[in-house]
């Protein structure tokens, strides 16, 4: 069980910038802080072979220090190394901690929702987990920027769900085998695809489904990205190259033909200079 935060593995997929040279210095800190946050709870819900029970622990043990802390009161000192630099931000930037409990409640979702069969089912209730393992980062990043209209707000929750559909869509040929569905049932049946065991379907089913899904992922980030002008300064572009690398993701998944299921697709150099072109033209 993953107890103390460690560089993350080079396959993570991020969905998230986290506190890179087009980041002002005063925020890199408390992004540096929200991420560890991220990726610790990540890992101890992820990796390694500890059974269910005992990530569940963990986690709320996690919580439990997280709640201490937005309370001014000490933790655990089990994560210090994480909670010691989430402290600063809290007080120095009133990060609301609802959003950091939304994460966790999602990593805890993750525990036990994918690995006992259960899939999602319906895209409502997909929606509702990227509400809580996606969205929560990028209004904390808005908060940090002092941005807090709801068009903003939504905007940002349109391209944070569309990242994470766009890393399911992505990654089905990874996540299915180890027991992790998030097709929609309601979908999976519209294709006459088993969500139980969606690869099993014939190829041109499952092409048309996973087709379906990268639609609907575009439809939301195109949603989401007129955002990208609301953010100031340097962070605004790379909210460009956030959108558009998510964007040029799902060109790759068309590539393949939709087959995500054999496949992994990944932003190659070639497609840097796409990327780059198509955000001085947003």
């Amino acid at each position: 069980m993953t107890e103390e935060p460690r560089a993350a593995p080079v396959d993570h997929y991020e969905n998230f910038p986290v506190a890179s040279w087009l980041c002002p210095p005063r925020l890199r800190p408390p992004i540096a802080a929200i991420y560890w946050f991220a990726r610790t709870a990540d890992d101890i819900a992820d990796e390694g072979d500890a059974p269910a029970g005992r990530r569940i622990e963990a986690l709320a043990a996690y919580r439990a220090d997280l709640v201490a802390l937005s309370h001014g009161r000490a933790t655990s000192g089990r994560w210090d190394a994480v909670f010691r630099p989430l402290g600063a931000a809290l007080r120095e930037f009133a990060l609301p901690a609802p959003l950091l409990l939304d994460l966790l409640s999602a990593f805890e979702q993750d525990i036990v929702k994918t690995r006992d069969g259960h899939g999602y089912r319906d895209r409502g209730e997909l929606l509702d987990y990227c509400a809580r393992s996606a969205n929560p980062v990028g209004r904390l990043l808005l908060h940090l920027y002092g941005i807090a209209d709801e068009g903003s707000l939504a905007r940002s929750d349109a391209i944070c769900s569309a990242l994470q559909l766009i890393n399911f869509w992505q990654d089905l040929g990874v996540d299915l085998p180890r027991g992790r569905r998030y097709l929609p049932d309601a979908d999976c049946a519209a294709f006459h695809v088993d969500p139980l065991v969606p690869a099993s379907a014939p190829v041109e089913q499952r092409r048309a489904l996973v087709r379906h899904e990268c639609e609907w992922a575009r439809e939301l980030m195109l949603e989401g990205a007129p955002l990208a002008r609301r953010v100031p300064g340097r962070a605004g572009w790379e909210l460009r190259g956030v959108v558009q690398g998510g964007l040029r993701i799902l060109d790759r998944i068309e590539a393949l033909g939709f087959d995500t299921f054999t496949a992994r697709p990944t932003i190659r150099r070639r497609d840097v200079a796409v990327i780059g072109l198509r955000m001085l033209r947003m």
